[in-house]
């Protein structure tokens, strides 16, 4: 009884209306469904010239306003969806160069005290096998990760309860930068921590910031408010949709500056949700001079013992989901893009080249999988159903021979290129300078000490290329990430621009 006591006390107090309303204007959230309404309606019937125009802007690296995207939204003609796809890469490509990060989750806790009728993880779900991971149970998930699969960041991932609070959350985050793990040449160990959590005070999150955490990831599901509501039931945390709306309100103002925006699709009609985040990045923009590092957009997928995951009402097919990725893509054009293992290994190769960054490999979302190699990853120990299952080696392997080379690069972050100086120069395209050669020293490591010969062999092409490419961009700082070079195939580690 004392515990479910605690539980109860725990939500009544979890929510600071102050941490809302400080944000707001007046009772207005910047989240207007007339706007976004409107703006759907005027889109309608696009002209080509007209189309051509705000394409020109999204290759100027400027945030488009949601007349501009719902001009995008609705391109019927195939030729000029066409020139909307070569758009989306070239933008990616001024941006991000031919890089893209590789990441896992790794889920620490399946409790949660909502309901949300979508998710396996939901309180009444009571096929759910519930497990909250110890701190050794976290070691052993980053030893294997780090030091076996070869990963350097992760995404962590909590339900919302009591037992995976922020000091939880805190305790975990320092574990996973403990772990250092003997390799082939060197060491792995996990060098970004980014969370994606329940919103939380500021209090807490600034405890969050002082521990290093990398990216704060809170995804509003669906921007409708109805639906939104109808979907969250009334009295459980999630249900307060301003709460969740202004979480990274009070992330950027705890100090963490890297912030990750998402929505579910299948909840609600996939335009307006496009419109919805990029009215999300307008706002922070406007209102801390920082829009959001990343942008996530997975759609809805099957869930043990989860109806709504079956048949979602806003089911959106894979030609929209297409669509939709390279009109985020061109909306904002300088944030990262995440394209996860959700969707199928054949999607993900189709859709990679639409403007995404950030993909993840090896992925297990049960709650301690990575260590129970030998158990399938159920249904009941899962929040969905993963629709790519390919390793960290076939995933690094098949980028090699599209042409990408698999940065595993976190220089940025400890040197201070984060929030709006990361953002400047993101727009200006002088990050990808930092990062192309951060890329080649990580990339190296990653081939010396993790992987196989198919996947070596590839990667030493896209080494050769990259390499010729910096002397012929960069002939002043060639030499000196040569003697970096030298020094990672000896066996150094960690070394930086």
């Amino acid at each position: 009884m004392a515990v479910a006591t605690d539980v109860r006390s725990w939500i009544a107090n979890r929510i600071r209306q102050d941490e809302i309303t400080r944000y707001m204007d007046g009772d207005r959230c910047f989240i207007d469904d007339g706007a976004i309404e409107g703006a759907l309606e005027r889109g309608r019937n696009p002209d080509a010239g007209r189309v051509r125009e705000i394409l020109a802007k999204s290759l100027a690296i400027e945030t488009l306003t949601l007349d501009e995207a719902s001009c995008l939204l609705h391109v019927e003609d195939p030729d000029l969806q066409e020139e909307m796809k070569a758009a989306a890469g070239e933008v990616k490509r001024r941006v991000y160069d031919n890089r893209i990060v590789t990441f896992a989750p790794l889920y620490m806790a399946n409790l949660c005290v909502n309901n949300c009728v979508y998710c396996g993880f939901r309180h009444e779900n009571s096929a759910e096998r519930r497990r909250v991971l110890t701190m050794e149970e976290i070691a052993e998930e980053t030893r294997i990760l780090a030091g076996t699969i070869g990963h350097k960041r992760l995404i962590v991932v909590y339900g919302e309860h009591p037992a995976s609070d922020y000091d939880y959350i805190a305790d975990s985050i320092r574990t996973i930068y403990g772990v250092k793990v003997p390799t082939k040449r060197g060491y792995g160990a996990i060098r970004r921590v980014n969370v994606n959590a329940a919103p939380m005070e500021i209090a807490h999150l600034k405890v969050l910031h002082d521990v290093g955490i990398g990216t704060f990831q809170v995804f509003q599901e669906t921007y409708h408010r109805s639906t939104y509501e109808r979907l969250h039931p009334a009295g459980t945390i999630k249900g307060d949709y301003l709460w969740r709306l202004y979480s990274m309100h009070r992330a950027l103002e705890a100090g963490v500056d890297d912030v990750g925006i998402g929505a579910l699709f299948g909840l609600h009609d996939w335009r307006y949700e496009v419109l919805g985040l990029l009215r999300h990045a307008w706002e922070l923009e406007e209102k801390f001079g920082i829009g959001p590092h990343t942008i996530s957009f997975p759609r809805i997928e099957p869930a043990a013992n989860t109806p709504y995951a079956d048949s979602p009402e806003a089911v959106v097919d894979d030609d929209s989901f297409a669509r939709l990725v390279t009109v985020l893509r061109l909306a904002v054009p300088y944030t990262g893009m995440i394209l996860t293992a959700r969707e199928r290994g054949d999607l993900r190769h189709k859709i990679l080249p639409l403007g995404c960054t950030q993909v993840d490999a090896s992925s297990r979302i049960g709650i301690g999988a990575y260590a129970d190699v030998e158990e399938k990853q159920e249904g009941e120990r899962q929040q969905f159903i993963l629709g790519d299952t390919r390793s960290l080696d076939e995933v690094v392997r098949q980028l090699a021979e599209d042409g990408y080379i698999t940065s595993f690069c976190t220089a940025g972050y400890r040197c201070g290129r984060t929030g709006r100086k990361i953002m400047d120069l993101l727009r200006s395209g002088r990050e990808g300078h930092f990062c192309k050669l951060n890329a080649v020293l990580t990339f190296r490591e990653w081939l010396d000490d993790f992987a196989g010969e198919a996947t070596r062999a590839a990667g030493e092409k896209i080494i050769v290329r990259e390499l010729d490419e910096i002397s012929r961009r960069f002939p002043e700082v060639y030499p000196s990430l040569l003697d970096a070079y030298e020094k990672v195939a000896q066996g150094a580690r960690d070394i930086y621009f």
